[in-house]
């Protein structure tokens, strides 16, 4: 199976190509040779998914119809959106995550910042992913991991708020636990099995 994973982001794109089986191979947005970016308008994660999805797969069928080879054998996209749920916060920032302060070390600043001298730091990163077939059948699946916020930043590993999330079960944060085993437990890989299981690979 070939999927295209809507995504420009590198890191999330190395990531998926690590934890999807051998049997669906993941394309990039280049590798189809989509090149513009697409307005994330949504105020639900659920909402983002979809127009990222919609917008890649209208753009695959519209290349299939006008008879572009280089498509032939994709048989859809797959976009996520992913955001981080703190309690204390009331979810946030959620929708925001990515952009909550501007870039990733501000963002985990404003996190640390908001809760200063709390001890209620329970959160949660939430995936949702929505895949389109270019046959028009649709699907979306998510995925969870519960944890809380740290009081400071540890690790250097990952990308985003990875050094001040430590998933439950575990007393590092994402930052400093290896690949393989964040891989294995991260939100983005349980909506990854839930996707697969759908798929039936």
């Amino acid at each position: 199976m070939k999927l295209v994973f809507a995504s420009n982001n590198a890191h999330k794109l190395e990531e998926v190509r690590r934890i999807m089986p051998s049997g669906i191979e993941v394309l990039s947005l280049s590798d189809i040779g989509f090149e513009a970016d697409i307005e994330e308008t949504g105020t639900t994660l659920e909402e983002n998914s979809l127009i990222k999805a919609e917008t890649v797969a209208a753009f695959i069928h519209d290349r299939l119809m006008n008879g572009d080879a280089a498509l032939n054998g994709v048989d859809g996209v797959f976009a996520d959106d992913t955001g981080l749920e703190i309690d204390a916060l009331g979810g946030k920032p959620g929708v925001y995550t990515a952009r909550w302060a501007g870039e990733p070390a501000a963002n985990r600043k404003k996190a640390l910042s908001e809760l200063a001298g709390r001890t209620d730091r329970g959160a949660q990163f939430r995936t949702v992913i929505t895949l389109i077939k270019v046959n028009g059948e649709r699907l979306a699946v998510s995925g969870i991991v519960r944890g809380r916020i740290a009081e400071e930043e540890y690790g250097h590993g990952g990308f985003g708020y990875d050094p001040v999330f430590i998933p439950e079960g575990y007393d590092k944060t994402f930052g400093e636990l290896p690949a393989e085993i964040k891989n294995s437990i991260s939100h983005r890989s349980r909506a990854l099995a839930e996707l697969v299981k759908a798929l039936n690979c």
